[in-house]
């Protein structure tokens, strides 16, 4: 049932109780084809990322299907007090950093994981905020797909907009009036990796499905821009940019 996971006791019932009345506040939120969401079982979910409120956005419209919004969080925050106790006891999954010679096997082990207890995830696929002057998404991280690929596990693309009227890229504070603003989230049909599968550690499928999937997410968001997104990735290497905060391999 589509309440199953969420009706479980958890440290997100009070989490819940907190947070969605207050982003009530400052977002409307219309989340279109939430039932693209597995009800049950792992899945990988994958969104866009533009500004520092939308994991919030993300958060209720996963909470909303009766799934639980589990992150990826980074490594360190896990050995930081009462923090960590906290990502521990949500299920939150540690992200390996990109140098670390057991990555691959890091990768492996939290795919086999989320099969085992039936969990979804949330990886920002970009691994940052967006560094595209129109707030398109960038060039995509291997993080998502690592994990879709090594468990085949569902690869589902999520595009949300209007949440830049509530806090803007590297903006400090909130937009508080008006209340309400209009935020749309949409949510796509899994990505096909099916002719990929078994070649998780080649790094031609990895580049391949990549591009599937931030293509997905272009298009979902093109949906709700109701525009043509440009027809190359911003690419922030090209652009002189430092890909810095990233959650992301």
């Amino acid at each position: 049932m589509a309440a199953s996971e969420r009706s479980r006791p958890s440290l997100f019932w009070p989490l819940a109780v907190i947070v969605i009345p207050l982003v009530s506040i400052l977002a409307k939120i219309t989340t279109t084809d939430a039932h693209k969401l597995p009800r049950e079982g792992a899945f990988v979910l994958a969104p866009n990322h533009y500004s520092e409120f939308d994991p919030l956005v993300v958060a209720i419209s996963v909470f909303r299907t009766g799934r639980l919004p589990r992150f990826m969080a980074k490594e360190s925050l896990f050995h930081v007090p009462v923090v960590g106790w906290v990502l521990k006891r949500t299920g939150m999954i540690p992200v390996a950093r990109a140098s670390s010679a057991s990555a691959a096997k890091q990768t492996m082990k939290q795919s086999r994981e989320l099969v085992e207890h039936g969990r979804g995830v949330i990886v920002y696929p970009e691994g940052t905020l967006t560094r595209d002057p129109q707030l398109w998404p960038m060039r995509g991280k291997s993080g998502a797909v690592r994990l879709a690929l090594a468990g085949d596990i569902p690869l589902i693309p999520m595009a949300q907009w209007g949440t830049q009227h509530i806090m803007g890229r590297y903006q400090k504070g909130l937009s508080l009036w008006p209340l309400r603003k209009r935020v749309r989230v949409l949510v796509g049909d899994p990505v096909d990796l099916s002719d990929l599968r078994g070649r998780a550690g080649e790094q031609a499928a990895i580049n391949e499905a990549n591009d599937r999937l931030m293509s997905a997410i272009t298009a979902l968001l093109e949906q709700l821009r109701d525009e043509k997104a440009p027809a190359k990735r911003w690419n922030p290497a090209e652009h002189g940019q430092r890909e810095t905060g990233r959650l992301d391999s």
